[in-house]
């Protein structure tokens, strides 16, 4: 992201909406009052937002206010942490609509950061509201709990400034609705986390509501036409000159800055092949007859890396370079047979053109390639396919595992993988029809998955979709490492809630992922086993009679658990422990560790 342009566009968007609050509120004869609490929660209504994660505080906003909303559910989570991981997973399930997490002043917030920290680095967008001191404390900067003690009452908003996109703290009720709306604008359409800090004083003081008659925009703003017009130009050629051989590659900021139906209309207006990355998995149907699978660089399966890699012109759409995105880098497409498209800029060949944006830049290129429809319709795409493997012992093996799960999944099903082992395993998986895959690819934060699996779960009860189905391990779930065992704790919330989420814990006594990148046989990739049946009983089931817990040893076990329709229909929360080899691990994993391996002996 280039900043100077960035924060350019920002004032120029900021300015825009004042334009036109300031005509709405000018025609607007009502003069009607509202407490600052309340516009948030107005603001966040508009958005959609249903549900509300935090944990009570001295300092923060008045619980009251959320709790007796008429539409949007306060979700008390077990720490700050889980509550910033859940509202992670909240927003990157109900797309067009925003996380929020309300922590408390100094301990709060930064207990919460490292949540707010991996949905800056993989771009959901979520509001972190934090309740602050009262006015008349921050300035005159008392002795006071939660500081440090030394007067800087602004560390932790600083703090915030290096993992937020924007930040504010009102201090007068006078600039209160304006910086509300400013952040979330922010936050809406740059897809990053913001800060908001409310002193204690001013959550009931009451301000005009006028603003809330103009709605936030939610879509960036428009190309400059003439710049735009010469990108097309450009790209037109270098697809005249591909002789039709493109590939479509479609990344994680697709999803991110809601992309989905404009990537889709370009597949069908010009049938050219279309392959995803780990971070874009479920970008595009999994089902879509020319969609091929995915493509990790070195990692990818052979069939598809050379369809991708030998491809005349690559257009790349939202692309997110990361690390294990890329197959530790081992993207073989040279520039000059690229283009990419990004949320503030498009990149074709070597050259740079930003602020030329893919929201908009999509539709058009799509109708002009149209007439290419029929010519690269007959280019040929072989669906990617991963069959269960016939193995002749019982031992529930990754090879078995994956492809056998992928045979339990259902259209709409929300999928979540944790960092590491499960999602290496999931990458292969071909997913049916309106799956949402959900997994930290980039941040890598161990622990994540279970707390955002409330989130998720939340938001696709809101939507109406299927199943939430969470793939974990024993390391994850209960290590320290990360708060693994601080985000297993959020199960409870998850019971209490009355939410029915699948929970694969795959137990290979210890951390599979840190084996196979160092210290295969190191006892510090060991941990204490739990007894993982009782987990549901012990976190809020005290009676056994709201979930179920199973233990599968072997295929036998797991393919008589997965065939049974009870189970698979996910009528109240379920709990499987699969017991799994020590050293065992999925192709993907195996193969990122080799080339980390490589990477760390200086051989790549």
């Amino acid at each position: 992201m280039d900043t100077e342009p960035t924060q350019l566009q920002a004032q120029v968007n900021r300015l825009q909406h004042e334009l036109q609050t300031l005509k709405a509120q000018y025609h607007c004869e009502d003069d009607e009052l509202i407490t600052i609490s309340d516009y948030i929660l107005k603001r966040l209504e508009q958005l959609n937002v249903t549900s509300i994660f935090g944990v009570p505080g001295d300092f923060n906003m008045r619980m009251d206010f959320i709790e007796d909303h008429p539409t949007i559910q306060w979700i008390g989570n077990c720490n700050e942490l889980n509550a910033a991981y859940a509202a992670d997973g909240y927003a990157r399930v109900k797309e067009h609509s925003i996380g929020v997490v309300v922590t408390t002043f100094g301990v709060g917030e930064l207990s919460a950061i490292n949540g707010i920290t991996g949905a800056f680095s993989e771009m959901v967008p979520v509001l972190h509201i934090v309740g602050v001191p009262s006015t008349t404390q921050l300035k005159d900067k008392p002795l006071l709990h939660h500081t440090l003690g030394d007067g800087r009452f602004d560390a932790y908003t600083k703090v915030a400034e290096q993992t937020t996109v924007a930040q504010a703290m009102i201090m007068d009720k006078a600039q209160a609705a304006a910086e509300i709306d400013r952040v979330l604008m922010q936050s809406i359409i740059h897809a990053r986390p913001v800060y908001l800090a409310l002193p204690m004083d001013l959550t009931t003081e009451k301000i005009s509501a006028k603003r809330l008659k103009v709605e936030l925009p939610r879509t960036p703003p428009l190309n400059d036409p003439d710049v735009e017009s010469y990108v097309l130009d450009e790209i037109m050629e270098l697809v005249e000159d591909a002789k039709l051989d493109v590939v479509v590659l479609v990344d994680a900021c697709a999803i991110r800055h809601d992309l989905r139906q404009e990537v889709n209309d370009l597949l069908v207006k010009t049938q050219f092949p279309v392959y995803a990355t780990p971070m874009g998995k479920t970008a595009v149907s999994e089902e879509h007859e020319r969609y091929g699978g995915i493509y990790i660089g070195s990692i990818t399966h052979p069939s598809i890396k050379e369809r991708v890699e030998n491809a005349n012109l690559i257009l790349s759409i939202g692309g997110l370079k990361s690390d294990f995105n890329t197959g530790m880098f081992t993207y073989h497409i040279p520039a000059r047979h690229t283009i990419e498209l990004h949320s503030d800029h498009t990149l074709v060949r070597h050259a740079r053109f930003p602020g030329i944006r893919m929201k908009w830049l999509l539709p058009k290129l799509s109708e002009r390639l149209s007439r290419h429809q029929e010519g690269a319709s007959r280019i040929p795409v072989p669906h990617y396919r991963l069959d269960v493997p016939k193995e002749i012992d019982d031992n529930i093996s990754h090879a078995y595992f994956w492809p056998r799960v992928g045979k339990f999944f259902r259209k709409q099903d929300v999928i979540v993988g944790e960092t590491g082992t499960s999602n290496f395993g999931l990458l292969d998986i071909p997913m049916p029809d309106k799956c949402i895959f959900v997994s930290q690819i980039l941040y890598g934060s161990i622990g994540w998955a279970t707390a955002s699996t409330l989130g998720a779960a939340l938001a696709a009860r809101d939507k109406c979709l299927g199943r939430t189905i969470l793939f974990t391990g024993d390391g994850s779930m209960c290590t320290f490492h990360a708060a693994g065992q601080l985000t297993v704790q959020e199960i409870s919330t998850m019971i209490h809630h009355k939410l029915a989420p699948i929970i694969f814990v795959l137990n290979n006594k210890g951390y599979n992922i840190e084996r196979h990148l160092h210290g295969l046989n190191r006892r510090y990739n060991d941990i204490v086993d739990w007894k993982w049946a009782s987990l549901l009983n012990t976190l809020g089931d005290i009676e056994g009679k709201l979930s179920t817990s199973y233990t599968v040893h072997s295929k036998s076990e797991l393919n008589k658990l997965l065939d049974d329709e009870e189970f698979a229909s996910a009528q109240k929360i379920q709990l499987v422990e699969v017991i799994m080899d020590k050293y065992d691990t999925p192709r993907a994993l195996q193969a990122s560790a080799a080339l980390t391996a490589k990477i760390a002996a200086g051989q790549l």
